[in-house]
């Protein structure tokens, strides 16, 4: 057991990347990405905004239907 944990503290670390390096890389792993159309952007923000207001509506219809159920019992 003591070999397989010298053997594993020997291993060098591996190489440092530049900066430069890495940005290049992000840089082609965006080029390799699916963008949505402007079409799409905008349906699904629409989406995303017609969603937000149906939760926030449901949200705010329990929150005066618990505030209203407490005041009626609390007093």
């Amino acid at each position: 057991m003591t070999t397989q944990a010298n053997k594993a503290s020997t291993k060098s670390a591996p190489a440092k990347k530049s900066r430069f390096s890495f940005l290049a890389g992000v840089a082609a792993e965006l080029r390799k990405a699916h963008w949505p159309t402007r079409q799409e952007a905008w349906r699904l923000s629409l989406l995303v905004l017609a969603v937000c207001v149906v939760v926030g509506l449901i949200l705010g219809a329990l929150d005066l239907a618990f505030t209203r159920l407490f005041l009626l019992l609390g007093g």
